[in-house]
C-alpha cells in the first residue's frame, strides 16, 4: 500500500489536504489514489445540507459539527463555494462563518468550487467525500451553494438531505416547489426567531400532508437559531432518528446503489468527454475552435454532430 494512502487513512491533515486537491485538479496518479482508498469508505454517514443562499446555512454546520464534537466524534466538511468568476476558485465566505470549529483539529474543513456545475456540487465533491471518509470522519457534512429549485443533486450523493429554510426570503414559496420538497429528509426553519416563522413552517406541513414519501418517512421541521446554537441538539436527533429509519428497512441499500450509480456515471462521462476532446481536436486545438464558433467562422451544432459520427463509424 502507496505510504500516501496508508497517511489518508490515518487522518494525516496535511495528507488529506493534498490528496483532495490533487484530485480537485484531476492530477495523473489521483485515480490511483482513489482505487487504492475505495475499500475503506461506506463507513461514514454522509449529511448533505442546502437550501437558499442566506439561509445560515454555513453557521448552522458550523453548529452542528461543534455537537457532533462534543460525541467526541471526527467531523469532515465540504463546502461547496460559489465559484470566482475570475479565478475559477472558492470564495471561502463559508470558512469565514465557521468560527467555533475553524481551529479545531478534530473537524477538517475543505472549500470547494462549483466550477460551473448546475445543481450546487462541484464534479469532485463525491471523491472528497470518499478521501474524507477513508480517513475516518464521521459524518461528513457536505454544505452545498444553495441556488434555489435547482439545489437537488445534493440527495445522490448524501445519506441524510437536510433543507434550510428562513422566513422572509419567499422560502414559504420555494418550499412548495416539487424539487426541494422531495429530497428532504429533515427540514429545518432557520432564524426561527424572524416575523414569518410560524407562516413558514404552516406551509411546509401543509405540503407534507399532501406529499407522502414511499419509504413511509415524514420529515420533521426543526426550528433553528443557528448563531445562537438554539436547536441544534434537536436537529443531531432528528438526524439521529432517521439514520436508525433507514437503517431498520431497505431504503439505506437502495440509496447506496443510487449513489454507486450515479457515481459511476459520472466518472464514465468525465473520462469519455475529455477523451473525446483530445482526440477531437488533437490537430487543431480546442481553443482554436472555440475562437472560430466565437467569431461565427464555426457553429458547434456542425462541429459536435462531426465529432458524433466519427466516434460512430469508429465503433463500427
Amino acid at each position: 500500500m502507496p505510504s500516501i494512502v496508508q497517511d489518508v487513512l490515518k487522518g494525516d491533515t496535511r495528507t488529506l489536504a493534498k490528496v483532495i486537491t490533487q484530485i480537485e485538479s484531476r492530477t495523473p496518479g489521483s485515480a490511483d489514489i482513489l482505487r487504492d482508498l475505495f475499500r475503506h469508505t461506506g463507513k461514514a454517514d454522509v449529511i448533505g445540507i442546502t437550501g437558499s443562499p442566506g439561509a445560515g446555512k454555513s453557521s448552522l454546520v458550523d453548529r452542528l459539527a461543534l455537537a457532533y464534537r462534543k460525541k467526541e466524534k471526527s467531523v469532515g466538511i465540504v463546502a461547496v463555494d460559489p465559484t470566482s468568476p475570475f479565478t475559477g476558485g472558492a470564495v471561502l465566505g463559508d470558512r469565514i462563518r465557521m468560527q467555533n470549529t475553524a481551529t479545531d483539529s478534530g473537524v477538517y474543513i475543505r472549500s470547494m468550487a462549483t466550477r460551473g456545475n448546475l445543481g450546487g456540487l462541484a464534479a469532485a465533491t463525491s471523491d472528497v467525500v470518499l478521501v474524507l471518509d477513508a480517513a475516518g470522519k464521521n459524518p461528513v457534512i457536505v454544505e452545498t451553494v444553495g441556488v434555489g429549485q435547482d439545489e437537488i443533486e445534493i440527495v445522490k450523493l448524501a445519506d441524510i438531505t437536510v433543507v434550510v429554510l428562513v422566513p422572509g426570503m419567499g422560502d414559504d414559496v420555494q418550499a412548495l416547489k416539487a424539487g426541494i420538497m422531495e429530497i428532504a429528509d429533515i427540514f429545518v426553519i432557520n432564524k426561527s426567531d424572524r416575523p414569518g416563522a410560524e407562516r413558514l413552517e404552516r406551509a411546509v406541513t401543509t405540503m407534507l400532508s399532501l406529499a407522502h414519501r414511499e419509504d413511509g418517512w415524514i420529515p420533521p421541521i426543526i426550528k433553528t437559531i443557528a448563531t445562537h446554537g438554539d436547536g441544534v441538539d434537536d436537529l443531531v436527533g432528528a438526524i439521529h432518528r432517521y439514520g436508525e429509519f433507514v437503517r431498520s428497512g431497505a431504503a439505506r441499500t437502495l440509496k447506496k446503489r443510487e449513489a454507486a450509480r450515479q457515481l459511476l456515471l459520472t466518472l464514465l462521462q468525465e473520462r469519455a468527454i475529455a477523451s473525446i476532446v483530445e482526440k477531437a481536436f488533437a490537430g487543431v486545438g480546442l481553443n482554436h475552435v472555440v475562437e472560430d464558433i466565437a467569431n461565427r467562422k464555426q457553429d458547434p451544432y456542425t462541429i459536435v454532430e462531426r465529432i458524433c459520427k466519427s466516434i460512430i463509424l469508429e465503433s463500427q
